[in-house]
């Protein structure tokens, strides 16, 4: 939602990219700090969600969620800029939470051989809302919600109202739901032991130069794909490609539980590509375009599949190729025009799939008793969805949009050294059990 928030709060308020992109900073900014306060907490006074319990923590963090949407009413009503990045904060908070507790939640669930995969899949299910999102959301902004034609402040108010409601039914319906009862050991304390390990330090930088390239791409595709020597093209249309962008990650995810997985090669395969079909469909059956309008994306897919084969479910070597990919995508966009310019950089979503997940597992791998202190300091690394963005803003205001995407390739650049590094010095076990905090 935050991409549709995006190019609305710009044109309402008449601000530049940089300032704009204060939206990604306000929420993503929240989950550095809540990181930060909970490792704190946890590193001082124990872990808070094993005092409570992961189903409390789960329904803390969407209520919390609800609050932060609730706020969009009083930031709409007064028409105030920084109201709406304070709702943002709050919102951001909540996600931290329920993010720090479902993800530890998903790996304690099950054998510990397929925790990495569980998470995998729980991304993908992930991806599909950040999917429908720019469909939904563009939709209730820009045409349901709209005032004499025109968008305005009111324009949020009645849908973050509707996400509220959404998210207290979904806290009630998990506080009757009986869930398995876990409660995870104490973390090593005294001392930051975890930062010994080069792979672990190198591996934060790598979280944040993905969270921040992906970001950073999603939030200006709207304002990019309008530009006159691009596609000239209206939000109400160009939000339904946003959707193709996120729903590649979607695919890429579902593509990485099966790579992952135990399967012969032949059967991951087959697999592979009965997936991606189905989940093509699904998103073609989302968007509002027509098939010669996504088909182009037919092609993303197969390269993607392709990739993964090649990669051969080792995370580094995957990683490289994946990064390299998206690398050239971003250089054919930054040097072309029209579609051209518009439909390699929608085909990255597909290979930013695997991206975090390859990341963290190798970033921990060999920590040993630090994984948990590990795993704090990767969360508290989704700043870079903060702060990326706004230099790339930055960037857009004073270069243009289009060569403001050279930070995003920087950010591949780095990720592609990380999985170089990775293949030669760290050996994954892929046994260990990938966990967020604890």
């Amino acid at each position: 939602m935050n991409d549709i928030l995006i190019p609305h709060l710009k044109e309402m308020f008449s601000l530049t990219f940089m300032q704009s992109m204060l939206v990604q900073f306000a929420f993503f900014g929240a989950y550095f700090i809540g990181s930060l306060i909970y490792f704190l907490v946890s590193y001082y006074t124990g872990d808070p969600v094993n005092k409570v319990g992961y189903k409390k923590g789960m329904i803390s963090g969407i209520l919390l969620s609800a609050v932060g949407c609730c706020l969009f009413y009083p930031a709409a009503t007064l028409g105030v800029y920084s109201v709406f990045l304070g709702a943002l904060f709050v919102l951001g908070l909540g996600f931290t939470i329920l993010q720090i507790t479902a993800n530890a939640y998903v790996t304690l669930l099950g054998d510990e051989k397929g925790a990495s995969s569980r998470l995998n899949l729980t991304q993908a299910f992930n991806s599909f809302g950040t999917t429908i999102a720019p469909v939904l959301g563009g939709h209730l902004i820009f045409t349901l919600f709209v005032q004499d034609g025109k968008v305005t402040a009111d324009s949020t108010r009645i849908p973050y109202l509707i996400f509220a409601g959404i998210l207290v039914v979904l806290a009630l319906i998990i506080s009757r739901v009986k869930l398995p009862s876990f409660s995870s050991e104490e973390g090593e304390k005294g001392g930051l032991g975890a930062l010994k390990f080069p792979q672990l330090k190198m591996g934060i930088f790598g979280i944040f130069a993905y969270v921040g390239a992906e970001v950073g791409i999603g939030s200006l595709l709207i304002a990019f794909m309008a530009q006159e020597d691009i596609m000239n093209m209206p939000e109400v249309v160009s939000k339904n490609y946003l959707a193709l962008y996120w729903g590649g990650a979607m695919i890429g995810r579902f593509l990485g539980s099966i790579s992952l997985s135990s399967l012969e090669q032949s059967k991951k395969l087959i697999y592979m590509v009965l997936t991606a079909a189905a989940v093509y469909v699904l998103v073609f059956s989302i968007v509002d375009l027509t098939f010669a309008q996504t088909s182009f994306f037919i092609v993303f897919i197969i390269l993607n599949i392709i990739a993964f084969v090649i990669g051969k479910s080792a995370p580094a070597r995957t990683l490289v190729i994946f990064a390299g990919v998206n690398i050239v995508l971003l250089l054919i966009s930054i040097f072309s025009k029209g579609s051209m310019a518009v439909y390699p950089i929608l085909g990255i979503g597909l290979f930013n799939s695997i991206m975090f997940s390859n990341v963290y597992t190798l970033a921990i791998s060999g920590l040993g008793k630090y994984v948990s202190q590990g795993s704090s300091l990767l969360v508290m690394a989704i700043l870079g969805g903060a702060l990326v963005p706004v230099i790339q803003g930055g960037l857009a205001d004073s270069v243009g949009i289009q060569n403001s995407f050279l930070i995003p390739v920087a950010c591949y650049v780095y990720i592609l050294v990380f999985g170089l590094y990775c293949m030669k010095r760290v050996v994954v076990d892929l046994d260990q059990p990938v966990k967020s905090n604890h």
